[in-house]
C-alpha cells in the first residue's frame, strides 16, 4: 500500500483536481446564471406577447414553452463544460427521450393537449367553466396542466388530456345568457293573474335585455302547481345577481297578489279491512 501510495504522481494529481474543480465551478456558474438569464427571458417573452394583444393563455403558455426550452440548453451547456462531449450528450438523450416517452405516453399526450387548447382556445385565463366534472375559473395551462380555481377556492389541476377528451362548457364564451326560472302556482289560482304580476317584475327590471324579450309559457300541469317558465336574457357578467333578484322580487309579488307557490302534497286515503274494523270494536 505504501508502495503504491509512493508511485502516485501527486504533483499531476492536484493539477487534475484543480482542473476539474475549475471546471466544476464554471459548470454550476453557467447553469445558475444560465437559470436566472432563461427565467428573465422566458418572463419578458410572456410581457411582449401579452402586450402585443393576445391571450394570456398564449402568453403563459409560450413562458413555459420557453423556460422549458432554455434550460435545456443551458443544463447541455453546463456538462459540455464538465468535459460531457455534445454528440454523446445528444446521443444519450435521444436514446433517454425515446424511453421516457414510451414510459410517459400520458404525460406526452397531455403536452399536445395543452398545444391544441392553446391554438383553438375553447377558453381562456379569467373565464368560468364546466370541464372534466369539475367547474371553476381558469387560472392557467401549463405545458401539462389545466388549472381552475373552484368558487369556494380550491385549486383544481386538471389533465389537459382529460380538457381535451371531454365536453368543455364555457359560461363567458357569449357575451348574454338566458335566465330560466321556474314558478309554480297553485290551482287555486288563475294562472294568467299570476303571468301579468311576473310580467310586472320583469318590466321593473332594468338589467334585462329587451331583444330577446322575456318569455313566461305555462310548461307543465305538475301534481301540485300549474308551473310556469320564466325566460329572460340578461348580459353575462349580471346572470347570477339578477337570477337571485328576479326570484325574490317573484316571490313577494306573488305573496302581495295573494297568489299561492304551493308545496309537493298528497291526499293519503286509510283503508281499513273488516278484520281491522272488527278487532277495533
Amino acid at each position: 500500500m505504501l508502495g503504491y501510495l509512493e508511485s502516485i504522481d501527486w504533483t499531476h494529481a492536484m493539477d487534475q483536481l484543480l482542473l476539474w474543480s475549475g471546471k466544476l465551478a464554471a459548470a454550476l456558474a453557467v447553469f445558475w446564471a444560465g437559470k436566472w438569464l432563461v427565467r428573465r427571458l422566458a418572463m419578458l417573452l410572456e410581457r411582449a406577447v401579452g402586450r402585443s394583444g393576445a391571450d394570456p393563455l398564449i402568453a403563459t403558455f409560450i413562458r413555459n414553452l420557453a423556460w422549458g426550452l432554455g434550460i435545456a440548453v443551458v443544463i447541455i451547456a453546463a456538462l459540455d463544460l464538465v468535459g460531457v462531449p455534445n454528440a454523446s450528450l445528444l446521443t444519450a438523450l435521444g436514446a433517454a427521450g425515446l424511453a421516457i416517452g414510451l414510459a410517459l405516453q400520458g404525460s406526452l399526450s397531455n403536452l399536445a393537449s395543452g398545444v391544441l387548447l392553446v391554438l383553438f382556445r375553447p377558453f381562456t385565463v379569467g373565464h368560468a367553466v364546466e370541464v372534466a366534472g369539475q367547474s371553476g375559473t381558469v387560472e392557467e395551462v401549463s405545458l401539462l396542466f389545466t388549472v381552475l380555481s373552484s368558487p369556494d377556492n380550491r385549486q383544481i389541476t386538471i389533465p389537459n388530456a382529460q380538457v381535451m377528451g371531454s365536453p368543455i362548457i364555457n359560461y363567458n364564451a357569449r357575451d348574454t345568457r338566458r335566465i330560466d326560472l321556474a314558478v309554480g302556482v297553485g290551482y287555486g289560482h288563475d294562472p294568467a293573474e299570476a303571468v301579468r304580476v311576473i310580467q310586472g317584475v320583469l318590466a321593473a327590471e332594468s338589467r334585462l335585455l329587451a331583444d330577446p324579450e322575456p318569455q313566461i309559457l305555462v310548461m307543465n300541469l305538475g301534481e301540485s302547481s300549474v308551473d310556469l317558465s320564466v325566460r329572460s336574457w340578461v348580459r353575462t357578467p349580471d346572470y347570477w345577481t339578477v337570477r337571485s333578484d328576479l326570484l325574490r322580487n317573484i316571490k313577494v309579488a306573488l305573496d302581495e297578489a295573494g297568489i299561492e307557490i304551493p308545496f309537493p302534497q298528497r291526499t293519503v286515503h286509510m283503508v281499513q279491512s273488516g278484520e281491522a274494523q272488527k278487532a277495533g270494536e
